[in-house]
């Protein structure tokens, strides 16, 4: 149901918000510099441009199960401590304690297992390491798909199943922290990130979901054209503009951090 075959059309979709959600994050975190950094489900490389930018890392590692992504991310992250592997987040291909902070950034609800990729993410963390993720509010705070889901399901009776909200129910502050205590971690901190999208048009809102990357582009692509034209309507209705046609929209991500247990 989630196809990321595309950076470029990731970067269109969705990359732009992650950046600033990814700086929101990285700032809470508060980890020194000079550390081992893994990005799991790093995608076009949003997160780990982040931390290269502001956390002068030893090494960042980014790790994609998307080929294509992991080519777009080596395109445009060339730097000398950085590198990026074709990777199961679920059977990490790196020894036990080999970095200092694990993170995911909107992708853990995607995996088959979350559970077992954060064993994973354990496993790989030397011990008192990081371990933090962040996933988007889908229910409440990341209006820019609530808006969506809310017009196509106005629209087309069969949009329930795919909505993210009902699809992925981890995705709150309560799930999230159920997943890192299962997972044996422990200091764990949850933690709103608060960021507004903004669309200088209706246009630069409705053609991204047009490239069929992730979840609401790749419903909205097996919907005949009278489905999408409904929406799209709906929506051009609904979606706040103001007087220059711009769109302003609040979202919401939960992120949590724990630590790997010392001996």
């Amino acid at each position: 149901m989630d196809q990321w075959t595309s950076g470029a059309d990731y970067e269109q979709w969705m990359g732009r918000w992650s950046r600033l959600v990814a700086q929101e994050f990285l700032k809470w975190l508060e980890v020194p510099a000079g550390l081992r950094w893994l990005d799991v489900c790093c995608g076009s490389g949003v997160i780990v441009e982040t931390i290269v930018e502001g956390n002068a890392p030893a090494t960042v590692v980014g790790v994609d199960a998307s080929a294509a992504q992991i080519s777009f991310a080596r395109q445009h992250q060339a730097r000398s401590n950085v590198s990026f592997e074709t990777a199961d987040a679920m059977a990490l291909p790196f020894a036990d304690s080999s970095f200092d902070v694990v993170v995911c950034g909107l992708g853990l609800n995607f995996l088959p297992s979350p559970g077992r990729a954060l064993e994973e993410f354990r496993r790989v963390a030397r011990p008192g390491g990081t371990i933090a993720v962040y996933v988007w509010d889908y229910a409440h705070g990341a209006r820019f798909l609530r808006e969506f889901w809310d017009s196509a399901m106005a629209i087309d009776g069969e949009a329930a199943t795919s909505d993210q909200a009902y699809r992925f129910p981890m995705c709150t502050q309560e799930g999230l922290r159920s997943l890192f205590e299962e997972a044996q971690l422990e200091d764990l901190a949850p933690r709103a990130l608060e960021v507004v999208t903004r669309f200088s048009s209706f246009d630069d809102y409705w053609e991204p979901l047009l490239t069929g990357q992730g979840s609401a582009p790749n419903y909205l692509a097996g919907r005949d054209q009278q489905i999408q034209m409904a929406i799209r309507e709906r929506l051009r209705a609904v979606l706040p503009a103001n007087a220059q046609g711009a769109i302003e929209l609040p979202a919401r991500a939960w992120a949590i951090r724990g630590r790997r247990k010392r001996g």
